[in-house]
């Protein structure tokens, strides 16, 4: 159960939530959450991303996208979201809510680099969410985005080569999203269905590009 002294920051025991499912690898992809999204006609989507950081202090998490994608141009429209991670294994979920804002260029470039080449190639081959005529045609396109960075093909069986010599840079409508924390909830499942469940929130205030002033926490147990 969660501590009967609730602690005054959520943040950090929701990272080690997610580094302790992550080392037991309880699931495929422990760092997946749900990502739920407004769009300016007030109708919601959702869909599954992977959570690359949580940031305990000052405590915001981390994802990834094409700008220009479903989600992003959501975003860009009203800029909040809400994420649920649910570690059916380990009986935990954490609910974080708050306003999304763009991760720094440079933090963004840094991941960037980091990735395969050919998830690289494939972030300028895909016009993410827009109609596609054929899966043929999608290969035409990452053929193409290989062709114009003078890659091998991404689609042809691995040579063991990681190609070092690619300059492959980050295409400007694909990168980091932090979504700060207003809200956070969480939840330890009970065999009984006497759940123990506690929130917290803060209020943000806008303090430049990507970052809050962060008001203290307020908490208090919910029944479940």
């Amino acid at each position: 159960m969660l501590p009967e002294h609730l602690p005054a920051d959520p943040m950090p025991l929701s990272d080690a939530w997610l580094r302790q499912a992550w080392d037991e690898q309880v699931q495929p992809n422990p760092n997946a959450m749900t990502l739920a999204t407004v769009g300016a006609d007030g109708r919601p989507s959702a869909r599954i991303m992977l959570c690359k950081e949580i940031v305990p202090d000052p405590g915001y998490l981390v994802f990834y996208t094409n700008y220009e994608s479903r989600k992003g141009q959501q975003l860009a429209a009203h800029a909040w979201a809400a994420v649920v991670f649910h570690w059916d294994t380990l009986g935990r979920q954490v609910r974080i809510e708050g306003p999304v804002v763009q991760s720094p260029a440079s933090e963004s470039d840094d991941y960037f680099a980091s990735r395969p080449w050919q998830s690289r190639i494939g972030a300028w081959a895909s016009q993410q969410s827009r109609p596609l005529g054929s899966r043929q045609g999608l290969i035409g396109q990452l053929h193409a985005a290989a062709q114009r960075f003078g890659a091998p093909d991404p689609l042809a069986p691995p040579d063991g080569d990681q190609h070092p010599e690619l300059n492959i840079p980050r295409p400007p409508h694909w990168g980091g999203n932090r979504l700060w924390a207003a809200s956070v909830e969480l939840w330890v499942a009970d065999p009984f269905r006497l759940h123990d469940r506690a929130r917290w929130t803060r209020e943000l205030v806008p303090a430049g590009a990507a970052h809050f002033q962060c008001r203290p926490w307020q908490h208090q147990r919910l029944q479940p």
